[in-house]
């Protein structure tokens, strides 16, 4: 079972408190169909474990496959600079399907800021370092696609459908309880 290389900090963009029974760290590319997939599961996941379960995000774009996963990524970033990652996060999910410079823009006047900033920020190198750092704690904790999870640490790797993290968070639960 490969492990977190990387320890969760307050670097990472987390929901919740560090100090729940479960953490659950997701590497995640914006543009991935299954990234997609597992954003609906996370929600409900944390609406059923509420303040039971903290959700830590790093990123992981596969620019190779998704041209996008890399300027939704720094669109993210710069949301977090202004204290919005999550709201970005969300909507980047849900507009995944038309992600693109305009869905950015429109992001941009929703959550009330600046769009000229958003410009800035895609040349910003600091937003590539933060995404790049995250890229490589993930490779060296063995993450090779998206999205990964890990249950306090530990790679979850699923026998048939991500469902299975349901049962998985359950177990770490009674484990720390």
């Amino acid at each position: 079972m490969s492990g977190l290389t990387v320890p969760v900090s307050t670097m990472d963009h987390i929901q919740g408190s560090l100090d729940e029974p479960v953490v659950l760290v997701e590497y995640a590319d914006f543009q991935c169909p299954s990234c997609g997939e597992a954003f609906s599961l996370v929600k409900r996941l944390q609406q059923r474990f509420g303040e039971g379960l903290c959700l830590v995000f790093r990123h992981f774009p596969l620019v190779q496959a998704h041209p996008q996963a890399l300027p939704a990524a720094i669109t993210a970033e710069y949301a977090a600079a202004q204290g919005r990652f999550w709201d970005a996060h969300d909507a980047l999910f849900r507009n995944q399907q038309q992600l693109g410079e305009v869905v950015y823009r429109e992001l941009m006047r929703e959550l009330g800021l600046p769009e000229e900033g958003l410009a800035a920020a895609m040349d910003d190198s600091s937003n590539l370092l933060r995404i790049q750092r995250d890229i490589e704690s993930g490779m060296g904790s063995g993450v090779t696609g998206t999205p990964s999870f890990f249950i306090n640490g530990e790679l979850f790797q699923p026998r048939q459908s991500f469902e299975e993290l349901y049962d998985a968070i359950v177990q770490a639960g009674a484990k720390r309880s």
